[in-house]
């Protein structure tokens, strides 16, 4: 007996250090703090009425003081409360989120709050999924399922704990360590810091399928899966069930103008966008010269996307885009559906109203703007990232401004 259960003690072990030495753990990047305090509910009832006497015209930015400006900048106008974690800006999750979320176990529902597995993506800090099980969740598993054809994923972003206020984050179990699955592999541990804060596992090499040139033959692949096993919490001051807030993506192949838009290309000849290729030499706006010059395309992004509109001029010609995509306007400035979301998104200063009558730069001249058509349902979009000089490119005529990427955490010591 003594020799089988130091056999059964050297293969334990044994195994373990495998598993170990297969399976890295890692501790996320910390994120924004949270507060969520008096002071800050104060700030937003503030920055919430600057943003109703600009729409109801009582007053323009410029006659703001040196701090309302400063909460008017900080709580951007793509957040409509203080407990979105995205707000409705161009971002990843414009064309990404279509995927689905199953939870081992919930606890029960009261009168007020709900703690399902849903949750868990509303991308919302006051909700959040507790887990059911009896003691502190040990073992239990969160699975996300993924389409074929989703946006990749870069970043994993978790907000550990209940996040609403710092006096429930205290009194519930927080994860410790979790492990995390793709398409049921081990992948990674993550150890978490006790802190109220995000944490961010940004990613060495993407998720998801990279082959995206035929969005066709990639629905039918199967779907892809990330999977998480709760090992060890943090106890709670008073419960012992375990919370997690919110579990949420940053990634790649999300943008912004409709397959079929024409880019005029160096030579002047015409290309549809969705054929546009890395090392293009694509025609570009110099705004200082007011000159067109060969750039050459160094990003491209695309993906799904919905809340576009379509936008006519009176030559005729149209273009289809999201909201805060700026043009460039007969007197060079930067012109958009939604100029609040442009300033903040494309980081670009003092964005005009374009509207019915707004008149904007084509290559050949200026043309006014006769129609404007929300379109409910989602497409594919397309944009230009990055090129070699200048910010500007040609879409079906019209002087239009790249899409920079949204600026993603990185560390170098974590990351995968």
């Amino acid at each position: 007996m003594h020799m089988k259960f130091l056999l059964a003690l050297i293969v334990f072990i044994y195994t373990a250090n495998s598993f170990s030495q297969d399976i890295q753990t890692i501790h996320p990047t910390l994120g924004k703090k949270y507060d969520f305090g008096i002071e800050i509910q104060n700030d937003w009832k503030i920055r919430n009425q600057l943003y109703a006497d600009i729409d109801s015209g009582k007053r323009k930015m410029n006659d703001f003081t040196a701090k309302e400006m400063k909460l008017f900048e900080k709580y951007g106008e793509t957040f409509s409360s203080m407990w979105e974690i995205e707000g409705g800006g161009c971002s990843w999750y414009c064309g990404a989120g279509g995927y689905t979320i199953k939870t081992s176990s919930v606890l029960s529902a009261n009168k007020v709050t709900n703690y399902a597995a849903e949750n868990l993506k509303d991308l919302d800090y006051q909700t959040a999924w507790v887990e059911g099980k009896s003691g502190y969740g040990i073992g239990e598993t969160i699975a996300f399922n993924f389409p074929a054809n989703h946006p990749r994923i870069t970043s994993v972003l978790i907000a550990n704990g209940y996040i609403k206020s710092k006096k429930h984050w205290k009194e519930n179990s927080r994860v410790k360590t979790l492990k995390m699955y793709v398409n049921n592999e081990p992948y990674t541990i993550i150890e978490f810091e006790d802190v109220y804060a995000e944490h961010v596992i940004t990613l060495k090499k993407p998720l998801g399928n990279a082959d995206r040139a035929n969005l066709d033959q990639l629905t039918e692949k199967d779907n892809w899966t990330i999977n998480f096993e709760i090992l060890s919490v943090y106890k709670g001051d008073l419960y012992d069930d375990t919370v997690i807030t919110e579990i949420y993506f940053d990634g790649l192949d999300v943008h912004c103008l409709v397959k079929g838009t024409q880019i005029t290309m160096g030579d002047n000849s015409l290309k549809a966008i969705e054929k546009v290729q890395l090392g293009d030499a694509i025609l570009s706006y110099n705004q200082e010269t007011q000159e067109t010059e060969i750039s050459i395309v160094k990003e491209l992004a695309s993906p799904i996307h919905n809340n576009l509109i379509k936008i006519d001029l009176s030559n005729g010609t149209h273009i289809t885009c999201t909201r805060d995509h700026p043009f460039l306007s007969s007197n060079t400035q930067w012109a958009s559906n939604n100029p609040i979301k442009t300033e903040i998104d494309y980081e670009i200063s003092d964005v005009a109203q374009l509207q019915i009558g707004s008149k904007i730069k084509t290559v050949d001249a200026i043309h006014e703007v006769v129609k404007i058509t929300e379109i409910e349902a989602e497409q594919k979009t397309y944009t230009i990232v990055n090129l070699s000089k200048n910010n500007t490119f040609i879409a079906n005529g019209i002087l239009t401004g790249i899409e920079k990427l949204r600026k993603r955490k990185k560390c170098s010591k974590h990351s995968l």
